[in-house]
């Protein structure tokens, strides 16, 4: 049809009739490639009734960041500092206890602690103002 409608517009410039026949038949093809791709009405799968509690790939990436940073600042700690802090923070033994395992005195365990947390909040810190 669309050469029908072309034709009275031909003109014979030597090449042959069919090169003008393709060239119509090619506009064609591209339209109606980009007429599926702009056709957002193809049906679908049922939507759900809610949204999934699943992880997403931004989550992951977050988490995995989160997690990289987390062991950078704990790697920037003495290994003392850091197995008292992981004994306190992370797993909530008290101070003596911390300091049976560690083998110190809970007063010490909580120079140490308190030592640590100040190390970290100041590397936390400086991380804002290279970003910000």
């Amino acid at each position: 049809m669309a050469v029908m409608t072309a034709l009275p517009r031909y003109r014979d410039q030597g090449r042959p009739f069919m090169s003008f026949v393709y060239g119509i038949a090619a506009h064609k093809v591209a339209d109606a490639h980009r007429g599926t791709a702009r056709n957002r009405q193809d049906p679908t799968a049922d939507m759900p009734d809610f949204a999934s509690s699943e992880q997403g790939p931004e989550d992951h990436a977050l988490l995995g960041e989160s997690s990289r940073r987390v062991q950078e600042l704990l790697d920037s700690l003495s290994p003392e500092q850091r197995e008292i802090l992981i004994l306190r923070v992370i797993e909530g033994v008290s101070a003596a206890e911390a300091a049976e395992i560690v083998g110190s005195t809970a007063g010490a365990v909580r120079v140490a602690q308190h030592r640590a947390l100040a190390k970290l909040k100041k590397s936390m810190g400086r991380v804002g103002e290279i970003d910000g």
